[in-house]
């Protein structure tokens, strides 16, 4: 039983003589390795597999939790995905669990496999834990935008190919898990061109959870009897709940007074942790433990342990006490009410005191006193993970002193959590007091209502984000990137702190703008908000530009000047005009097809590094991606017809490989344009049959060919040179920071070697014949074959 549930958690037992990776557990905050095993004695402990010194050590830790009877495990797993070296968000690759309800531990197993090639070396994992939404990553150590409140991430950085990772008491619901590997180097690689080592990143997830758990009723005591094995109890906390209170009652050990029990209250999330531990060691003290504000509409779990050692009972009653309170709800008939009393919505319509007649109806409040008012909240869905929340009736929400105003926003639709929470509060600083401020608290789970006794904005199990309004600063804002799957709530109260009996009669309207956004101000001028998806998951994420960088696009600690962007645009944009010399030739030359294509090229290579810029310095003629695969195909097709000119073929044949060339580009360009080898594989085709052609002159002509010596120096040499040039920097040495330069002289030599090698005119051919064809004059035409029937 206990060994065969510790090797399902095992799954990977070390051979002989390797290290086994880390073993972390958030529980007990120990680490311990394969080559500390045998030094303590944890070969050995029941388990028939000696080779596993880490299934071993499990075995012997949680041997009598595994035998529970009550407890059960499940494993959940995901396709394998491609690591890639962090950039920018999208970088790192995202999973989605779902953890089931009444799990006593969470355990994670985490794997990299990695190719094998000359290419691969061992290099660094980083992996990311977060409860309830996405984890916000920031390897690079940018600044994020001002306003923005993130939490520290909860990472562990994995050396080896295997790794373990242990979570106590694990909140139920959405877990994400995202890993990436170090930075990445910032250089441009040709995909296909150059072999890469390909890592892949597999995470499983087992679960242990328990069949049975005892339910915890309110004012009803709950006798315990603990021995080795814990007792698992829960609680379920109804809406408007203010306080609860655990209290064990009547502890007796082995016929004594005393209370050794470690209690171990709600359950662990990541980043942050707020698990409540409350340990009942003094027979003297009361064992309580007090929660204000605990999370509404869930049940909560409570596990308690003995610590009077093996074979010594424990005896109490658990006893559950919940302090409610009542809501006054602005309800349906004051709004209408309201609405038609008021002239202008925007200013917002006074409210009444609370009442007996205007009580919340639902009974769900008990009958205790009113302890914060209530606005109903409109939610609105714009867009994908686009949201924009509202009161009913009015912009500006009353707030008084006597009792919090609270709005509750629902995010809790599962595909909430991959935007941005965007809050901004203010006020009329005219109608507000010099020595009165109005604070706010924005928190999960339930509303912060201790204005009058706290302002740390903290509750049961959250740290809230608090805001304060005032004459001086009359404006706040709250970013919260990826908010956590829940009920958000914004607590507002209006407070005098030198002299309070001033705040008895004190109300001020306050504004509210709330949104749910996919990017923060859409990223900003110098990024790109673009929508990720992780099977049915989708969230949002900032690619920037320029050298501007950040969460959303707001770091310029490495940003270009708009000089610098000018001169970068106008470098890409106006090196194409060195086109015009091959142009200029084909036409000369009475290459009409290849001028076109030339032109082409040209044209939209501008206008695509045009629209390509970020910023001020951009111009968009058409769709971004038509610009790109104009631009792309261009330059496929024109070292393709550069090529088979160069064959000198006929002109029949010619044509036909200009078109069958054309649509192979066509098509596997709108496969994958990136990838090096649908561009090459064609070209080297042409160069196959060019070589062919002049290997077939040079048999047929008993001389080298092109025969002339001034051809090769003057012309094919520099040209060969300049294009084996652009090719060496195409592929290895563009990088993010001197793409600007490095592109620009690509095009310059990619436009100066098609000058260089194509073909010299026909020797009988005049100059620009072409161009005469096309003008407009009267010649004078000879029959020749009248003047050979003439002759009798």
């Amino acid at each position: 039983g206990a060994c065969s549930v510790c090797f399902l958690l095992h799954q990977h037992p070390c051979k002989h003589g390797s290290p086994f990776p880390v073993h972390f557990s958030v529980a007990a905050d120990t680490f311990r390795s394969s080559s500390q095993c045998s030094h303590r004695g944890y070969l050995g402990a029941g388990c028939t597999h000696a080779s596993s010194c880490f299934c071993d050590h499990l075995c012997r830790e949680n041997a009598q939790q595994w035998q529970d009877s009550r407890l059960v495990s499940e494993q959940f797993s995901q396709a394998p995905q491609k690591l890639a070296f962090y950039n920018w968000y999208g970088s790192a690759r995202l999973f989605h669990f779902r953890v089931p309800p009444d799990t006593v531990l969470l355990h994670w197993l985490l794997q990299v496999t990695q190719g094998s090639g000359p290419a691969c070396s061992n290099v660094e994992t980083t992996v990311y834990f977060r409860y309830g939404a996405p984890p916000v990553i920031n390897p690079l150590g940018t600044s994020f935008a001002n306003n923005t409140s993130v939490q520290p991430s909860f990472l562990l950085k994995m050396l080896q190919d295997n790794a373990s990772f242990n979570v106590s008491y694990p909140a139920p619901g959405d877990w994400f898990v995202a890993a990436h590997l170090p930075p990445s180097s910032h250089k441009i690689e040709v995909k296909d061109f150059i072999p890469t080592c390909a890592y892949i990143f597999q995470p499983d997830m087992l679960v242990v959870r328990v069949v049975e758990m005892s339910i915890l009723k309110p004012d009803v005591p709950l006798p315990l009897v603990l021995l080795s094995q814990p007792s698992y109890l829960k609680v379920f906390v109804p809406k408007h709940t203010q306080e609860l209170r655990l209290e064990l009652q009547g502890c007796v050990s082995n016929g004594s007074l005393g209370c050794p029990v470690h209690l171990t209250v709600g359950s662990a999330t990541l980043p942050g942790n707020f698990q409540k531990v409350l340990t009942c060691s003094d027979p003297t003290t009361a064992c309580r433990l007090l929660l204000p504000s605990p999370p509404w509409e869930r049940w909560m779990q409570v596990t308690a342990k003995s610590l009077a050692g093996p074979r010594v009972s424990v005896t109490f009653s658990a006893v559950v006490a919940l302090t409610a309170c009542r809501p006054w709800t602005v309800n349906l008939q004051h709004l209408l009410n309201s609405s038609d009393q008021s002239s202008n919505t925007s200013t917002g319509t006074p409210l009444p005191s609370p009442n007996t007649h205007d009580l919340d109806q639902s009974g769900k409040a008990g009958s205790g006193p009113f302890c914060f008012r209530s606005f109903p909240i409109l939610r609105e869905d714009m867009d994908v993970v686009s949201v924009r929340f509202r009161p009913l009736d009015r912009i500006s929400v009353l707030v008084q002193s006597d009792m919090p105003s609270v709005m509750q926003l629902h995010l809790n639709t599962g595909m909430d959590s991959g935007g941005s929470l965007s809050i901004s509060v203010s006020i009329n600083q005219t109608v507000i007091a010099n020595n009165t401020s109005v604070v706010a608290c924005v928190t999960a789970g339930s509303p912060f209502l201790s204005f009058n006794t706290s302002l740390n904005c903290t509750t049961a199990f959250f740290q809230g984000y608090p805001l304060s309004l005032s004459a001086s600063s009359p404006t706040a804002n709250l970013s919260i990137p990826y908010p956590e799957t829940d009920n958000w709530y914004l607590s507002l109260q209006v407070l005098c702190p030198e002299r309070p009996e001033e705040c008895v009669q004190a109300s001020v309207l306050v504004e509210t703008t709330l949104y749910l956004v996919p990017c923060l101000n859409d990223c900003g001028p110098y990024g790109q908000c673009l929508l990720l998806r992780r099977h049915g998951y989708l969230y949002a994420g900032c690619s920037c530009r320029a050298g501007w960088r950040g969460w959303s696009c707001t770091d310029n600690s490495t940003a270009q000047t708009l000089a610098q962007q000018k001169v970068a645009t106008l470098l890409l944009t106006l090196s194409n005009l060195l086109f015009l010399a091959p142009i200029a030739i084909s036409v000369h030359r009475c290459l009409l097809v290849e001028a076109s294509v030339y032109a082409y090229t040209m044209f939209f290579s501008t206008f695509y590094h045009a629209c390509d810029q970020p910023g001020g310095a951009v111009l968009c003629i058409l769709n971004y991606d038509t610009l790109q695969y104009c631009d792309f195909l261009g330059s496929g097709v024109s070292i393709w017809v550069t090529v088979l000119s160069m064959a000198r073929l006929k002109a029949s044949l010619k044509y036909v490989l200009f078109i069958l060339g054309t649509l192979i580009f066509a098509m596997s360009l709108q496969l994958d344009r990136r990838a090096a080898w649908n561009t090459m594989g064609p070209c080297l085709f042409a160069i196959v049959v060019m070589v062919t052609m002049w290997v077939y002159r040079c048999g047929r002509r008993r001389h080298c060919y092109p025969p002339s010596w001034q051809r090769w120096v003057f012309y094919l040499l520099p040209g060969l040179s300049m294009a084996a040039l652009a090719l060496t920097i195409y592929v290895s040495m563009m990088t993010s920071e001197n793409y600007y330069y490095t592109h620009s002289i690509w095009h310059m030599l990619l436009a100066g070697s098609a000058a260089f090698l194509l073909p010299p005119r026909d020797q009988h051919a005049e100059p620009w014949a072409c161009a005469q064809k096309l003008s407009c004059r009267y010649e004078i035409c000879k029959n020749h074959r009248d003047e050979l029937y003439t002759v009798t």
